[in-house]
């Protein structure tokens, strides 16, 4: 089992990006290929869960734990593969899903392509005690993107949650640590730490 490669995203199609690790290109299937269109001059990290069936062996990316995470309880309800998790995760508000599992809106997970109303409401039914964990973390927040906040931020946030900070903290050091001039996780958590104290 991986649990993430490192390489250079060598193309970008609609439904799955390749990533080259050590002169092999890994097709994954991704929830939104274009987000890893700028990442194809540098080396990425991309979360994977390989799915194998009797006819297939597919790569799944994912761009943190989170969404791997996510993935994972979502292809664990009954009528839901990878393929549909993929489309339902494809909406960057992560947070809005596990807020409708949270409080029943089945209307909501309608939405979603090949989502009916009797595989919503296994949905509701199937994650609606596991997303509460969820909840807390600082990772699934609909304003995390590659435009403000990069993997070093990412880190140095989910090191604080580890640490016991509350999500109102983290979010409140999260707008100043998209200001400061700071490029390893190190640097971010050592200035967010000395922002809460």
């Amino acid at each position: 089992m991986y649990e993430y490669l490192t390489g250079l995203v060598t193309s970008v199609t609609p439904q799955y990006v390749v990533l080259e690790v050590g002169g092999i290109g890994y097709q994954l299937f991704v929830a939104n290929p274009y987000r890893f269109q700028e990442d194809s001059e540098k080396k990425v990290r991309i979360y994977v869960y390989q799915a194998v069936r009797d006819d297939n062996i597919s790569l799944f990316g994912f761009v943190d734990r989170a969404e791997k995470q996510l993935f994972l309880q979502l292809i664990n309800v009954s009528g839901i593969g990878p393929k549909s998790a993929l489309a339902i995760l494809a909406n960057p508000d992560h947070q809005g899903l596990i807020d409708a599992i949270a409080n029943d809106n089945v209307g909501y997970l309608t939405k979603f392509p090949g989502i009916g109303k009797k595989t919503a409401s296994q949905i509701v039914l199937d994650l609606k005690d596991k997303v509460a964990d969820m909840t807390s973390t600082p990772l699934l927040s609909p304003a995390a993107g590659p435009e403000e906040e990069t993997p070093a931020l990412r880190d140095a946030l989910a090191a604080l949650s580890a640490l016991g900070y509350k999500e109102r903290e983290i979010k409140r050091i999260k707008k100043q640590l998209l200001k400061v001039d700071a490029t390893t996780t190190q640097e971010y958590l050592s200035q967010a730490l000395a922002m809460i104290n």
